[in-house]
């Protein structure tokens, strides 16, 4: 089973992450911020991987340190519960549309951490959540989780729209890269041998 728990307490934040990749997308996220939540539920959603989040945060200072942490730990949760990868498909890429918005995503499971990030949010927030966190949840997911991740904005006008596209279409391009494939599953999928 490719399950995981991390959990990450700090000054700023108490977090515990629980994971399991061969699940069916069910989810539990309570972080305290509600828009982040959602997006969360996407995730786990879209991805088909089962999800508990439980974060208690400084939202009274604002909502960075919850976003940031938490992708912090889900990073963390990911690296665990993939082990050496053995027998996953690796590469995963999604074109999501919703509604106005069409996001790109294309990732690498490759344990070589980079973000290419070209979103551009037209409102600096969404309700109360700060748009610009989006970013900054993708960065440490992708950093903690060792993945090469290219999100690219097509079209969109709305920034509720182009969150959601953007975390669904990472899910997508998840799901896929986690798959195991049935002609390989019992190998690395690199020539080095590891990942």
């Amino acid at each position: 089973m490719r399950n995981a728990t991390v959990t990450r307490n700090t000054a700023e934040t108490k977090i515990t992450v629980e994971i399991s990749l061969d699940g069916t997308g069910t989810y539990d996220n309570q972080t305290g911020v509600g828009f982040f939540d959602h997006m969360l539920d996407q995730l786990a959603r879209h991805a088909l991987i089962d999800m508990t989040v439980r974060c208690e945060g400084d939202t009274h200072i604002d909502d960075h340190h919850t976003v940031e942490d938490v992708g912090i730990a889900l990073g963390q949760a990911l690296t665990q519960a993939m082990g050496d990868k053995r027998g996953i498909v690796r590469y995963g890429s999604c074109l999501l549309p919703m509604d106005d918005a069409l996001v790109r995503a294309a990732l690498d499971l490759s344990a070589r951490p980079f973000l290419v990030w070209n979103v551009a949010m037209p409102t600096a927030k969404v309700g109360t959540f700060d748009t610009e966190l989006v970013r900054e949840f993708f960065q440490a997911f992708s950093t903690h989780g060792g993945i090469t991740l290219h999100v690219d904005q097509l079209h969109g006008v709305n920034s509720h729209h182009i969150a959601e596209a953007a975390f669904k279409a990472v899910a997508r391009a998840l799901r896929d890269a986690l798959e195991v494939d049935p002609r390989k599953s019992d190998a690395v999928p690199s020539t080095k041998g590891s990942l």
